[in-house]
């Protein structure tokens, strides 16, 4: 990585000076890998015939993966790369810094996390990126000190100064004046203090668990009568807003101080008759990835509640601290925390930049993305002669093709469920459940049919990652209303997304369908980009009934038509198409392969692709997080070009094309190409038939792949240029601002006709 970007970045001097930081474009490079070990074959289970790929390596060099946790880096590098961009409006700028933080702390809860842990117990084992554990645990530690080094300083040095002229401030204590300065000490008077537990440490009192991901002020005190020194632990209530707004709130202008620094200007009432000698902030991420021991005789509900618990006990993997912290102070949380140095990461105050995320929402929409509301898909919009939307009838007409956000969610996936919930004439209903919300219409709409005397089951993800909790909670609420809740399958994540709804009609039973690339959630589905289809197609519905019965009950040797399934045949699925198109390209040399995946680290699937790309097919590549394949590596991925895009909406679905000489097969679900998605989930991928959806596919493809739009490119160094103005100088368009331009046209052009 360079650090070529002021003497502050190289010194590690407090970033808040006047003069603004140069951020650079930040590339993270993958050291050089030595022998890939071979794939060990994975356990089957009793419902899913996990696959042995075989050996799809022939005579591929050793270095040709990239390393996936460098590559997570270099992901959340972009995103910074976006609060760094002046382009960006400001309080977006904001929400990419808080994004940015987020995702870190994920990172290191679980994949640090659950990197130290293997090395612990003996059980890593060298990368196929070729690393040894331990240096990839030394990459991690040197790439994330240096990105959290320049995160503060974009923050410091770029954000906060343009958010003061704007007369969005963040201040500190001193910066207020008498009549501020009161108004917040009333404040933590009435509000802040009764919720404070102080926590002393001497002989009596050990040293307190340090909660994960809680900010927290170490505290040094002097007893005036002896002298004696002693140290305290204030933990900042997490259920306080974190930014207080100071003064009179306007429409144009706020003054925002974080709590911690109210905290430390009472601290004499917190220990009256002390001297407050210093005081500093620090923070702790802990592991927080759990491990449940599935068993087919335990409940596995009762198992996760029981890991949860021990999830807050998880030992240390970040300890973050404000940079002037006292070195006896450091030494002290270093030890008793058990961290390493390397773990240690000198920060400017304020800590813990998720709080932006205030900032970011804030009402000034000049400074926000252009506001942006969903629409109702043309093919499920009401016509003239209609009093209310029948979406049951739209898709009996025609299979619909969703992509939300543009196309709205509540108008469609969520009125097609609700529909279903109170037709008289649908008998069941069945849905995959992964994240969504407690609130979620969805959830109600279920609890209703049940109500209603309809069959309704519920296959219930309740391990989906940091959403345990909740979905534990609404699970209960299902069964309790008389809803058939599975709780997923011993071994396996369910992660595919699935609703069917079986419908007695004049002509017989007939079974509505949709299967997407994204959650069910309402509130998310503002935010990610995912693809979506309905159909009442006879061959789709008896694909679903299969997988269903797999997922509620025994049927091992379920075959599908029009679906691919994890973890029994989707791997070896999609290399077969791959050398299918290996084979066309060979013969008339009309051949091309195009994915849209959130992550590529599968090795069977990658070594497919460099073999495609040997044979000269063309390979395109959309990729929105890690990448372990080395594109444009002659002899090995020449014909292979791999791009990122990133917005304001986050690029979730996936999809499979294939150029078929004129007759393209193209897949869309939900798995991405990595070990998890293919081996240790149920996943599930849908071929789209229609011509119109394939064209859109291929519309859509091509505008990821186009020059006219920005992106980041990868190169076969492992390095990622970003591609954000043309030869010339000028900006290039976003692409998501462009698809919203080209959905609203579509629309339009929907209603003339």
């Amino acid at each position: 990585m360079s650090t070529a970007a002021t003497t502050d970045l190289a010194s590690g001097d407090d970033l808040a000076g006047d003069e603004p930081v140069i951020v650079p474009e930040i590339s993270i490079a993958s050291s050089s890998p030595t022998d890939n070990p071979r794939l060990q074959p994975r356990a089957s289970n009793g419902r899913f015939v996990k696959q042995d790929f075989g050996d799809l390596a022939g005579e591929l060099p050793a270095d040709r993966y990239l390393d996936r946790e460098i590559s997570w880096l270099q992901f959340n590098e972009r995103v910074l790369q976006l609060a760094a961009d002046e382009s960006v409006p400001l309080l977006e700028r904001a929400r990419y810094l808080a994004i940015f933080a987020s995702n870190l702390d994920e990172f290191f809860m679980v994949r640090v996390a659950g990197l130290k842990r293997r090395i612990a117990t003996g059980i890593a084992v060298r990368s196929a990126s070729g690393l040894e554990p331990r240096e990839v645990l030394e990459q991690i530690a040197e790439v994330s000190h240096e990105l959290m080094d320049l995160h503060a300083a974009v923050f410091h040095q770029q954000v906060r100064p343009a958010l003061e002229v704007e007369g969005i401030s963040i201040v500190e204590w001193d910066d207020l004046d008498e009549d501020e300065q009161a108004e917040m000490t009333d404040l933590f008077t009435t509000q802040i203090f009764p919720v404070l537990t102080p926590l002393a440490v001497d002989p009596a009192h050990p040293f307190p668990y340090i909660s994960g991901l809680s900010l927290n002020l170490a505290v040094l005190l002097t007893n005036p009568k002896t002298g004696k020194e002693h140290f305290a632990r204030v933990k900042v209530p997490p259920l306080l807003p974190r930014l207080l707004q100071v003064g009179d709130d306007t429409p144009y202008a706020a003054r925002l101080l974080p709590i911690e620094a109210v905290i430390a200007a009472h601290l004499d009432q917190l220990f009256p008759g002390m001297d407050i000698a210093e005081h500093f902030t620090f923070r702790v991420t802990r592991n927080e990835d759990l491990e449940v021991e599935e068993d087919d005789a335990e409940n596995l509900l009762t198992a996760l509640e029981r890991e949860l618990t021990r999830r807050r006990f998880g030992p240390p993997v970040r300890l973050e601290v404000e940079r002037d912290m006292d070195d006896h102070v450091l030494s002290m949380l270093v030890r008793e925390l058990g961290v390493a140095g390397s773990e240690v990461y000198h920060l400017p105050r304020p800590l813990d930049l998720r709080g932006l995320d205030v900032v970011a929402d804030l009402a000034r929409s000049e400074l926000q993305f252009d506001r942006f509301l969903a629409r109702t898909h043309p093919d499920l919009a009401p016509t003239e002669s209609a009093k209310a939307r029948d979406i049951l009838a739209a898709v009996r007409k025609q299979d619909v093709l969703l992509q939300h956000p543009y196309d709205s969610f509540s108008t469609s996936v969520q009125a097609f469920i609700e529909q279903a919930a109170a037709d008289p004439n649908v008998l069941a209903i069945k849905q995959t459940l992964y994240r969504t919300s407690g609130d979620s219409p969805i959830i109600d709409a279920l609890i209703d049919a049940a109500a209603a005397g309809k069959q309704v089951l519920a296959v219930v993800e309740i391990k989906a990652r940091f959403d345990e909790e909740n979905n534990i909670s609404w699970a209960r609420k299902l069964e309790q209303s008389g809803v058939h809740v599975v709780y997923g399958i011993v071994g396996l994540k369910t992660h595919c997304k699935l609703a069917l709804v079986v419908r007695q009609e004049a002509d017989g039973l007939v079974r509505y369908c949709h299967i997407g690339t994204g959650n069910y959630n309402p509130k998310t589905a503002r935010l990610y980009e995912d693809l979506g289809l309905l159909t009442v197609d006879p061959e789709v519905g008896e694909d679903l009934t299969r997988l269903f019965n797999q997922l509620s009950g025994w049927a091992p040797r379920s075959r599908f038509k029009r679906l691919m399934v994890a973890p029994r045949s989707l791997r070896s699925g999609l290399v077969d198409l791959i050398d299918q198109e290996i084979a066309r390209h060979e013969e008339s040399g009309d051949g091309s392969i195009a994915f849209k995946v959130n992550s590529i680290v599968d090795e069977g699937v990658i070594d497919a692709l460099y073999r495609a790309s040997q044979a000269g097919v063309p390979v395109q590549l959309w990729v929105r997080g890690i990448c372990a394949l080395r594109p444009g590596v002659p002899g090995l991925s020449e014909t292979i070009e791999v791009r990122s895009v990133l917005g304001r909406f986050l690029e979730h679905s996936r999809i499979f094309a294939f150029g078929g000489g004129g007759e393209p097969v193209v897949y869309i679900g939900s798995a991405d190409m990595m070990h998890r998605n293919l081996d240790r989930r149920v996943e599930a991928l849908v071929r789209l038939t229609d011509q119109r959806h394939l064209a859109d596919v291929d519309n859509l493809m091509a505008l990821g792949a186009s020059d006219d739009y920005a992106h980041w490119r990868l190169g076969p160094d492992g390095r990622w240029t970003r591609v954000a103005t043309t030869d010339d100088g000028e900006p290039l368009e976003d692409l998501q601002a462009a698809l919203i331009a080209m959905h609203e046209k579509r629309r339009r052009k929907a209603r003339r006709r």
